[in-house]
């Protein structure tokens, strides 16, 4: 109560701007991002509180967030993908907000999802790989963004196979 009145007199205060509250729709690509991070945290039907907490950081850093917009977010990509069929109802979205470096961060991201628990699930692994591709991330980017995030995590990766 306290928060919610310090905040209405900081509106009213010259010079200082309320924030404004972010309401997030299925056509959102922030949605959409959001939306493939959850799937990603839920394709191995476990949700670690690693992951969890993992997701809120990336969702805050990566779109200027607070605590508060990060719930709503995190709410809207929920129900999202409730309705969703699968992940492609996502890429669509991905595909024509964001440019191929920010697609390639979205992998990333997932990446930091999948690797949250300090363990590597074949569904997380297959499922990032089939949104990168998907998304026309290339193959050199995808090996080396899970390198790279493996490394960061402290993941020990399998050798390749051919």
């Amino acid at each position: 109560m306290l928060a919610r009145l310090q905040n209405l007199v900081r509106a009213f205060t010259p010079g200082n701007r309320a924030r404004p509250r972010y309401v997030f729709d299925e056509t959102d690509h922030r949605v959409a991002a959001a939306g493939l991070l959850v799937y990603a945290m839920n394709v191995d039907g476990v949700q670690s509180p690693a992951e969890k907490l993992r997701l809120e950081a990336l969702l805050q850093e990566r779109f200027s967030l607070n605590a508060e917009e990060t719930r709503a977010l995190l709410a809207a990509a929920g129900e999202r993908n409730r309705d969703v069929l699968d992940f492609n109802d996502f890429t669509g979205v991905v595909k024509r907000a964001y440019d191929a470096e920010g697609r390639k961060r979205i992998v990333e991201m997932m990446w930091e999802i999948a690797f949250a628990d300090r363990a590597l699930h074949e569904f997380e692994d297959n499922l990032v790989w089939r949104v990168a591709e998907t998304l026309g991330v290339s193959v050199q980017d995808r090996i080396a963004v899970r390198g790279k995030v493996a490394a960061r995590n402290d993941v020990a990766l399998p050798e390749a196979s051919e």
